[in-house]
């Protein structure tokens, strides 16, 4: 059957009528006042198990900082382009802003809270001290965060886009400055300490 188009109109104006009626939301911003629906999530974060109830869409960074109050993971860009969320997923370097908190079930995180050990801090945590590798501070957890995956990296022997030959097996004594600012540049520093930030991931390389 077709329908001219005044039938069309007022069948939709009838529509729209009926769900005024109703009450069912007529824009999307109006579901904002319905509940959600919670998913609990369990981790390991900094080596303990946490159990939190999240929305689907909550990201990993706002989990950690709003729900498990861990505040060193810093939220800038928001947008996965500046590296100060950075943490640890099962060793592996992930941007929380762009991770969801429903994603991480039974996996272990680290935030910078987790790298000392009794009191004691992480060595690229006082190398950063040591080298003046921070100002404002604000991308420091994620710079140490990155810095510390990186040298695990290396170790692994993965080769980046500054490698001359990734025919070669890639070792530690193969991480010179220009390597560690190439697998060190995402993540970003408005006061541009690069140098110091390279010094002290350098230094922390030599030793381990």
């Amino acid at each position: 059957m077709t329908i001219n188009r005044r039938e069309f109109i007022e069948g939709a104006a009838l529509v729209a009528g009926s769900v005024a009626v109703t009450g069912a939301p007529a824009h999307p911003a109006d579901t904002a006042e319905l509940p959600t629906t919670q998913m609990l999530v369990t981790a390991i974060v900094n080596g303990q198990p946490r159990t939190i109830a999240v929305e689907a869409r909550t990201t990993l960074l706002d989990a950690l900082r709003e729900q498990l109050h861990l505040t060193g993971t810093k939220k800038a860009c928001d947008r996965g382009e500046c590296g100060a969320c950075t943490v640890l997923v099962e060793g592996r370097r992930v941007l929380s802003c762009m991770s969801l908190a429903v994603m991480q079930e039974g996996k272990r995180i680290t935030t910078i809270e987790g790298l000392e050990r009794e009191g004691k801090l992480h060595p690229l945590q006082a190398a950063f001290i040591e080298y003046d590798g921070f100002q404002c501070g604000f991308c420091t957890s994620g710079q140490i965060m990155s810095g510390v995956a990186m040298i695990e990296e290396a170790r692994a022997g993965w080769p980046s886009a500054a490698t001359p030959d990734v025919t070669k097996s890639f070792t530690l004594a193969d991480l010179s400055p220009r390597e560690i600012r190439e697998r060190m540049s995402g993540n970003l520093c408005r006061c541009a300490c690069y140098p110091n930030i390279v010094a002290a991931v350098n230094a922390v390389a030599k030793e381990v």
